[in-house]
């Protein structure tokens, strides 16, 4: 079926007791994880909604992936930390645990034919990992800022990494090889009256034929110290490293762009959070303004697409998950 994001709609909310910031559907489709600001991951089942802990962090946890098979997860929380989890077991322990990097991981992605993991954070880093047994392939050095989020190239030899201050470096991976650097200056801002940056990041992907990266954050910034402007979504064009669409919104909500997918139909969808309150964005490639957009009520944290690419899934500051689906209501 495909999917008809003019029909989006919540069909589910999952709740919990902490707020939610990072959230991801496991390959079979079977369940949906979040990451709380309580230093755990919660798993609910959705079918049934049967909820599971898993505690092990020590701090807040936005980063999850998992083998292809969806039996292995693995987690990057604020602490550094990466730890692999028996994803399906009925109550899943650590099974390894390894100190990664010094500060938060901000974002990693496994490779496409699954065998790296690569990782990023507040050291100005980025790694490779060994996703089978946690052991490191290399370290990449370049970035000045806190990294904010990394993608690997659909044909997985190339990867890219961005930081506060919107610079995006391409590596190549096999070799480790610094290839190039571009800067996106729409998607990063100096604050003279703080004396901060701000910007950078917060959501990475490319499109499927790996043309174009997306990059979503914040524009416009206009107080670097509580976070206000509007949310962006820059279609990159890979091989010329320059902005190919910039996707703002029509009413110029406040807020910025904390999730984002590049469906495989070819349209982009964006979640935000902030003073304007939690949004769903639609916009198709060659538009500047979105064709459609849902209103769910509370600030969003992260968004995930389901392996079935009709159901969404949005976690929220008010400690729910919400699941929605780009169908007509049934009935």
């Amino acid at each position: 079926m495909p999917a008809d994001p003019m029909k989006t709609h919540v069909v589910k909310p999952l709740a919990h007791t902490a707020p939610l910031i990072g959230c991801r559907f496991d390959p079979t489709g079977r369940y949906v994880f979040a990451g709380g600001e309580d230093n755990k991951i919660v798993r609910w089942e959705l079918a049934t909604g049967t909820k599971a802990e898993l505690a092990a962090h020590d701090s807040w946890i936005h980063s999850l992936v998992f083998t292809a098979n969806g039996d292995t997860l693995v987690s990057g929380g604020y602490d550094g930390r990466l730890i692999w989890w028996p994803a399906t077991a009925e109550k899943p322990a650590p099974t390894k645990t390894i100190e990664a990097h010094q500060g938060w991981i901000r974002a990693m992605v496994v490779s496409p034919d699954g065998k790296l993991l690569a990782t990023c954070g507040n050291d100005l880093k980025v790694k490779l990992w060994n996703f089978a047994d946690g052991t490191l392939v290399r370290e990449l050095i370049g970035h000045e800022r806190h990294v904010y989020n990394v993608a690997f190239h659909p044909d997985g030899k190339q990867l890219a990494s961005g930081d506060l201050t919107a610079k995006f470096i391409h590596w190549e991976v096999d070799t480790g090889k610094r290839v190039r650097d571009f800067t996106i200056a729409s998607m990063t801002k100096y604050d003279a009256g703080f004396g901060a940056d701000y910007g950078g990041p917060y959501a990475m992907a490319f499109t499927a034929d790996g043309k174009r990266l997306l990059a979503g954050g914040i524009t416009n910034v206009s107080n670097a110290f509580a976070g206000v402007g509007n949310p962006i979504i820059v279609e990159i064009d890979w091989e010329a490293g320059k902005d190919a669409m910039t996707h703002l919104t029509k009413g110029n909500i406040a807020g910025k762009i904390f999730g984002l997918v590049s469906h495989p139909e070819g349209f982009a969808i964006g979640a935000t959070g902030g003073g304007g309150g939690g949004h769903l964005f639609f916009w198709k490639p060659d538009s500047k303004d979105e064709f459609h957009t849902l209103n769910l009520g509370n600030t969003c944290r992260d968004l995930a697409l389901h392996p079935d690419n009709l159901q969404l899934a949005t976690c929220h500051h008010d400690k729910n998950v919400r699941i929605s689906l780009m169908a007509p209501k049934a009935g």
